[in-house]
């Protein structure tokens, strides 16, 4: 009986330790961005980016899996160097910014691979909601910020099908490619 009655305190006093395990990170919003690369004409690329990203990320190292991610990035942020271009894109032939100013993404799953971790999530973009998977480097270690918190910096990677989300559909694969290759740059700071 006393075995059991350490045994039932041990275990009490191991969840509050295994849940300090996760800890809550936000991102830095100077130095998150999300860049984009699409085949223009068949025959260049063109790059641009969203900057406006706010994600939220409770980070368990001992246990993957219970890693959880929440995303907004600001569509009506776009940029590509080109004025003109970026009115296009911000329209509603494209993302229609005024209608879907932001898109947000929520992971439904986390696994590890390799140093870094596999995301699954829900990308919600110009209206629709379709899974995605993040290849996701890090985290890797950074300095830390000006209020002395410490940082880590993932990196993630995806390519979407443009005409899932419904974007420029009324424009051919030959002028605006269907494939767009995301690569994620997020620092977090520790809550």
């Amino acid at each position: 009986m006393k075995c059991l009655a350490v045994l039932t305190a041990g275990l009490l006093l191991a969840a509050p330790l295994a849940a300090a395990q996760i800890s809550t990170w936000q991102s830095d919003p100077s130095h998150s961005e999300v860049d984009f690369t699409i085949r223009h004409l068949s025959v260049s690329d063109v790059h641009g980016h969203f900057g406006d990203v706010d994600a939220v990320i409770h980070y368990d190292p001992a246990h993957v899996s219970k890693t959880t991610v929440q995303a907004t990035i600001g569509v009506d942020t776009v940029t590509t160097g080109e004025d003109g271009r970026d009115d296009e894109i911000k329209s509603d032939d494209f993302f229609g910014v005024d209608e879907y100013p932001k898109a947000t993404f929520v992971s439904t799953e986390v696994s590890k691979n390799g140093d870094g971790m596999w995301v699954k999530g829900n990308l919600s973009l110009h209206g629709i909601t379709k899974p995605v998977v993040l290849d996701v480097r890090g985290p890797g270690k950074t300095a830390a910020g000006a209020d002395g918190k410490p940082g880590f910096v993932f990196l993630a990677t995806t390519t979407l099908d443009r005409l899932t989300f419904n974007i420029g559909s009324t424009f051919p694969a030959a002028i605006v490619g269907d494939q767009v290759q995301l690569v994620i740059h997020l620092t977090a700071v520790r809550e």
